[in-house]
């Protein structure tokens, strides 16, 4: 189950990634939290806590688009089905 939620949730942030309206702050933060995801070293709730720390963190940027904040709240909800 947590390897289809990663993956939607990987989906989503590659679509932030490559979004050129979202600040670049914004798009490496989705990197991270992308790169964070597909490392198989941690168990997935730790994965996911440390994905949703970050992607909460910028959730609450000023400059993020309506609709990347949107999309990140999407995934954030999708990982804390996993942390839980």
């Amino acid at each position: 189950m947590s390897t289809e939620t990663f993956e939607r949730c990987n989906q989503i942030l590659q679509h932030i990634m490559e979004d050129t309206s979202v600040p670049r702050n914004i798009r490496r933060a989705a990197e991270e939290s992308k790169d964070l995801l597909v490392i198989n070293d941690d168990e997935p709730s730790i994965r996911a806590s440390t994905v949703i720390s970050i992607l909460d963190e910028i959730s609450n940027d000023p400059n993020i688009p309506i609709h990347a904040r949107t999309l990140i709240w999407e995934v954030l909800s999708e990982l804390e089905s996993i942390r839980h």
